[in-house]
């Protein structure tokens, strides 16, 4: 098997220390950043540098890119890949992505599967990337009624081999409406957190609580901003759906109606546990 990643960042450059770390596969790999490809190939977690004009070698293509960039690769590259070769991209959304670049790779006989690895850390760049990120994570495949049964069998087998403790097959917009939820909110949410006056004020005052929910404010701004903007319409309704609960804790201390406060409370620890179980049984 032979794979080429376009983007050796924190996700690209731990895929390809996965790939040598775990499996036989050749790996080749593709960054505008000619530094980082001389770390990837001093650090033998490429085999050799990829060019676009090169694509055609590769068995599976994982494009590593921000979304909008996904889909100008891709598009700007798609007589270049490998006829009945499949082309995934590793992007936090999927709809947008999916919508842009699975008919003209069809059109010219590859196979396009929407794929997001559950896994990253709040830095970014091939110098973060370690060849276990993936080891207890998810793999997110996102096949449409156009896509062939065949590339979800051969990708799922892949992402086992390279190291994911399990795959998951959802839709492109379930996928995006969930996504808003578990891994956007929860950015924007760190985000907004820090900005307090009080944060200044922290030192000696702060244990786990404040760095579980500030850790994913260190974030890249680039990135984000385009997840954000590709995928805004679910992450607009999860954010008033937590506004309008914040406003209820809010009303209850305004009021000091402490059984108001000790109903949502109460409410909110029996949904975490309820999700816990739920986590535990799959």
């Amino acid at each position: 098997m032979k794979i080429g990643i376009v983007g050796l960042g924190l996700i690209g450059g731990s895929l390809a220390k996965a790939i040598k770390k775990n499996t036989d596969y050749i790996c080749y790999g593709l960054d505008i950043n000619k530094t980082v490809v001389t770390a990837a190939l001093s650090q033998e977690a490429i085999d050799e540098e990829l060019s676009p004009d090169c694509l055609d070698r590769c068995d599976i293509v994982i494009v590593s890119l921000y979304p909008q960039q996904t889909i100008d690769f891709i598009l700007q590259n798609k007589e270049r890949f490998k006829k009945d070769g499949i082309v995934i991209d590793t992007c936090g959304i999927k709809s947008a992505v999916v919508a842009a670049v699975e008919k003209p790779l069809a059109d010219l006989g590859v196979r396009f599967l929407g794929c997001h690895p559950m896994a990253g850390r709040e830095f970014s760049g091939f110098e973060y990337s370690v060849d276990n990120l993936f080891e207890k994570a998810s793999f997110i495949m996102t096949p449409t009624d156009s896509t062939p049964m065949s590339a979800v069998r051969e990708i799922s087998k892949a992402a086992y081999d390279i190291g994911f403790a399990r795959c998951v097959t959802s839709s492109p917009e379930e996928h995006d409406q969930v996504i808003a939820f578990t891994s956007q909110l929860a950015h924007i949410v760190s985000s907004a957190y820090v900005k307090s006056p009080s944060l200044m004020k922290q030192a000696g005052f702060s244990a786990g609580s404040f760095k579980d929910l500030t850790r994913v404010a260190k974030l890249n701004e680039d990135m984000w901003t385009s997840l954000f903007m590709m995928n805004r319409e679910p992450l607009i309704a999860e954010i008033g759906h937590i506004i309008r609960c914040l406003e209820d804790y809010r009303d209850s201390l305004e009021n000091e109606d402490c059984a108001l406060l000790h109903k949502l409370l109460r409410e909110g620890r029996e949904l975490k546990e309820q999700s816990n179980m739920m986590m535990n049984n799959l």
